[in-house]
């Protein structure tokens, strides 16, 4: 494959060090015939893969059993319809002309998530959803401008949505537009490329990466060098469109975790070692509907110039080894369950460039103490004169004129900046502090964007919901915001409280790690018949003392949600019922 060099000025060094021009070459690598390892047989070590015309596929040998997304890309690969313009030409046939053939049918199901293209099939049929590759959530207001003219067009069915992976989607994309709109978004420096399916997801950083005062590396340079490298820089790079499942990755630039790394495939941790800066590692994290895992230690170190080397080896390893059958059962979790750590770790060694990978180290850099901060309101950057302003977004959820409205503040009063953060909203950066107080009394925020939400408002996650999504199966943005608003008339929390609402069992809202978390499904209802509800999880945690939350109660009915929900803030964080609390003033 194609080998090319990325060049960059930002630092690779902790915050503390001089910034210093940088050079990281990312040369394709020849895998070397796999070996034996203590528990596994040496055939199983065999790459299931080869390179064809281009492109990796399936080995004919290991092709029995696949499940039908294998089957779908073996046909037909996916990428052909970016990197040879088949878009083109699937643009302009009617959805009936589509559907009456199996091949442009997948193509419009299953193939068009390479170029980060959903097709709302159930709910809005001929309609997509189009998710982009943002890294670190930084983005511009031109870019948000474009956006925001894409989905004006569509109506009510246009509007944009921050996701819990840092990055935008806009909804109601007919496809007739898509060619055109590739075209304007990489007029404005972005790309939907390798954005779903069995791809790299948007990698994500510290949402206020370069400005935070206290941040232990800035991770801009990272999260864009890797996203350079997995698009190649957005022309498309087919070593790595086919692997056995989506993947997830992080670098950690701050004590407060706000990557979330134990919920990544691959979590970079800065560390020191011998006196070099570098990175641990964490791998094998996700959510499942059938199983859900934190990333654990790989007892691997790598300074920072080998960052994407170390990527490039462990997607190899993933792309090479795992196993394609039961899709419940291939994220890169599940190989390294069936080679054990010390055999995943061996095989990531012989695919890194020199062979080698160095031990863990016990510098972590990480103070594991931290208390997490919030990044709402107003916050003096490490730049004098200089201060970022956190908003809240309501579930993520924006509409055209929203957009438009933040692109203007982020001009009027900032750099033409904007950062999307995991929790789904925004942080306008390089306010000039003398204009911050302008900036507040801003009309959209007093009505919009908040600066100051409630107490649980400012913790609330919620993902699509079958409003648009087909594998949802409950309505989850505005029954988040209902309940919520009916629980903070209820009671009074003392501390944030993070909650968390998803509408199946993809756990696409990352209930697992919430402090209360809904996962919707269906229960019965008071006449028997199957109503919405949700199965309620208490406990999870992010941050140094990460652990998933467990299940609290299970099919409850959405309108019997506020009491329950009261309930437990009460029994589990303090919080006081507010007739208690008036009685007592």
């Amino acid at each position: 494959m194609t080998s090319f060099s990325l060049t960059f000025t930002s630092p690779l060094l902790p915050s503390s060090s001089k910034p210093k021009r940088s050079i990281l070459v990312a040369a394709a690598q020849t895998t070397a015939p796999a070996e034996s390892t203590a528990s596994v047989d040496a055939d199983r070590l065999e790459p299931r893969v080869e390179l064809k015309d281009g492109f990796f596929i399936l080995k004919e040998k290991f092709r029995k059993g696949i499940n039908p997304q294998e089957k779908v890309k073996i046909e037909k690969e996916p990428m052909k319809l970016f990197m040879e313009n088949g878009i083109e030409e699937l643009a302009k046939k009617s959805m009936e002309e589509i559907d009456s053939e199996k091949s442009s049918k997948d193509d419009i199901d299953v193939r068009l998530k390479w170029l980060g293209l959903f097709h709302r099939r159930k709910h809005q049929y001929g309609k997509f959803m189009m998710r982009l590759k943002l890294p670190n959530g930084v983005t511009t207001s031109a870019q948000t401008r474009y956006l925001a003219r894409v989905i004006r067009k569509y109506g009510e069915d246009g509007c944009a949505d921050v996701t819990t992976r840092q990055n935008w989607q806009i909804r109601g994309v007919v496809l007739p537009d898509v060619p055109e709109i590739l075209k304007g978004l990489a007029s404005v420096g972005l790309t939907s490329l390798q954005s779903g399916m069995d791809n790299v997801r948007n990698p994500v950083g510290n949402p206020i990466a370069g400005i935070d005062p206290e941040e232990i590396v800035d991770t801009r340079p990272y999260t864009n060098l890797l996203s350079q490298f997995i698009t190649a820089n957005s022309v498309g790079n087919p070593d790595f469109t086919n692997l056995p499942r989506k993947w997830n990755v992080c670098v950690v630039g701050t004590h407060d975790l706000y990557e979330h790394p134990h919920i990544n495939d691959l979590a970079y941790m800065p560390a020191n070692k011998d006196g070099r800066f570098g990175f641990n590692l964490l791998v094998g994290g996700f959510f499942s509907p059938k199983r859900c895992e934190e990333a654990i230690p790989l007892d691997a170190w790598v300074p920072a110039d080998e960052v994407l080397p170390l990527c490039k080896a462990v997607l190899e390893a993933y792309r090479d080894l795992g196993t394609r059958g039961n899709r419940q059962k291939t994220r890169m979790m599940w190989l390294i369950d069936e080679l054990g750590v010390e055999g995943f770790r061996a095989e990531v060694e012989k695919r890194m460039p020199n062979g080698k990978l160095e031990r863990g180290s016990s510098e972590d850099l990480v103070n594991k103490q931290w208390e997490r901060r919030d990044y709402f309101g107003v916050h003096p950057q490490k730049q004098d004169g200089l201060s970022f302003v956190g908003l809240h977004v309501p579930v993520g959820r924006l509409q055209a004129d929203d957009m438009d409205e933040l692109a203007r503040l982020a001009d009027t009063y900032g750099s033409g900046e904007l950062r999307l953060t995991v929790e789904q909203n925004i942080i306008i950066p390089n306010v000039e502090t003398s204009k911050t107080e302008a900036l507040l009394q801003e009309p959209f925020l007093k009505i919009r964007f908040s600066p100051e939400p409630s107490i649980l408002m400012k913790g609330l996650v919620a993902c699509t919901g079958n409003q648009f999504c087909g594998q949802a199966i409950i309505e989850t943005k505005l029954r988040a915001l209902k309940v919520t608003e009916e629980v903070e008339r209820l009671v009074s929390v003392p501390k944030p409280i993070r909650m968390h609402w998803t509408g199946c069992p993809n756990t696409c809202g990352q209930v697992q790690v919430a402090d209360i978390g809904f996962m919707g499904c269906l229960t019965r209802g008071e006449n028997g018949k199957p109503v919405e509800g949700a199965d309620v999880y208490v406990g999870g945690r992010i941050g140094s003392d990460s652990h998933i939350g467990e299940i609290y109660k299970k099919g409850v009915r959405v309108t019997d949600l506020v009491p329950l929900v009261a309930e437990i803030l009460i029994k589990e964080f303090g919080a006081v019922p507010r007739e208690r609390e008036e009685n007592e003033d």
